[in-house]
């Protein structure tokens, strides 16, 4: 949601936009209700099992499960905002404008620095298991806001022309 062309119906070229017509789709419902339970699914680990778990780890240990557990919840939050936002203007809740400054507070952060081999798999692994899934939602995520805000663009030019000319070129046949 950098730029939000997303709120326009049409993009630059005339086209349908992407995102206009994502965030409407079945997809962008499966992958809200990913998110969500996701969330929901931590907040209940964190609040029962995983409390007990962390009671019982080394102390050396459970300092690494409190800041892995901060930066997971920090992760999922930073994730159903972006999904709360997408999904308010899907539905005519939130106007371009107030997604714009909803935009300036609701950033999906780059990945953070995960923890060494040795220090996660003395986690417990229901912790491992949720944060490898909130980073590759996280990643998910991000791909597609780079792709509605129109940072990813597909190439104008024919990649293939390139390498076509660059073959022509060593080959002599081009002047």
């Amino acid at each position: 949601m950098t730029d939000l062309t997303m709120l326009r119906p049409e993009a630059e070229d005339g086209a349908i936009s992407f995102a206009r017509g994502f965030v409407k789709s079945d997809a962008f419902m499966q992958l809200f209700r990913e998110g969500m339970g996701l969330v929901e699914a931590t907040a209940a680990y964190l609040d029962g099992d995983g409390r007990a778990e962390s009671a019982a780890l080394p102390r050396e240990v459970s300092l690494t499960y409190a800041t892995e557990s901060m930066r997971l919840t920090t992760r999922l939050m930073q994730i159903a905002s972006w999904l709360l936002v997408q999904r308010a203007v899907a539905e005519g809740e939130m106007s371009a404008d107030q997604a714009r400054n909803e935009h300036n507070k609701v950033r999906i952060a780059e990945p953070m620095l995960q923890p060494t081999n040795a220090e996660a798999a003395r986690l417990p692994q229901r912790l491992r298991d949720l944060i490898a899934h909130s980073i590759r939602l996280q990643e998910r995520i991000r791909n597609l806001d780079a792709q509605m805000s129109g940072a990813i663009r597909p190439a104008t030019a024919n990649p293939v022309r390139g390498q076509l000319e660059s073959l022509q070129a060593r080959l002599g046949l081009l002047r």
